[in-house]
């Protein structure tokens, strides 16, 4: 579906192609109409996405929506402050965890992140990403391929955040939290959720 446009669902609305409804994938529906691309603030609700995202690396983003509750139960909620004193006793606790994603590297990355994050002030977290959406509004692009996998802005928050001890948020990680925080609007043209994207470029 690389070069698609948008597609018509069994209700009649136009969607991205990654949106429509299956019944394999009802959750990417839900997700696609109501949250994706739509203004995400607040620091915790950021570090929660920056860590679902690095989570996704090398995953189907299904895998970690039918995760979600159980990554929230297992982080206290994605509290920058809880997860931030979390001890080697916690991560060896999320290690075996099954509603999570086992994986050690990740789950180090997150209690890193948390800390990283508790050294900003309250509220800076939330700046400091947001400062990094593109100036003006972009051109709605009209098909999959229109849609990048990085961007200079998504580069240059990657490096902000490493530089402040943050980990696995490469560019292409970043565009992907860039996307779905609503710093940028790539639903398709023509796409329903599209308008709904106020504020976004």
């Amino acid at each position: 579906m690389s070069g698609s446009g948008t597609v018509a669902g069994p209700d009649g609305l136009r969607r991205c192609p990654w949106g429509l409804e299956t019944e394999s994938m009802a959750d990417y529906r839900t997700y696609h109409d109501t949250e994706w691309g739509r203004p995400v603030h607040g620091d915790d609700a950021l570090f929660e996405r920056i860590c679902l995202e690095a989570f996704q690396s090398g995953l189907s983003w299904l895998t970690i929506l039918r995760r979600r509750e159980g990554f929230r139960a297992a982080f206290a909620g994605f509290s920058v402050e809880k997860v931030a004193a979390f001890t080697e006793e916690d991560e060896a606790r999320l290690l075996a965890d099954p509603g999570i994603i086992r994986n050690r590297a990740k789950i180090a990355a997150a209690v890193a992140n948390a800390r990283a994050a508790a050294q900003l002030g309250e509220g800076e977290l939330d700046a400091l990403v947001w400062s990094y959406a593109p100036p003006g509004r972009r051109a709605a692009p009209r098909t999959s391929a229109d849609v990048p996998a990085l961007t200079p802005e998504s580069t240059a928050l990657a490096k902000d955040l490493k530089k402040r001890g943050f980990r696995f948020v490469g560019p292409t990680t970043a565009y992907a939290l860039m996307q779905a925080c609503g710093l940028v609007n790539d639903h398709l043209a023509g796409c329903a959720a599209r308008g709904a994207q106020l504020g976004a470029p």
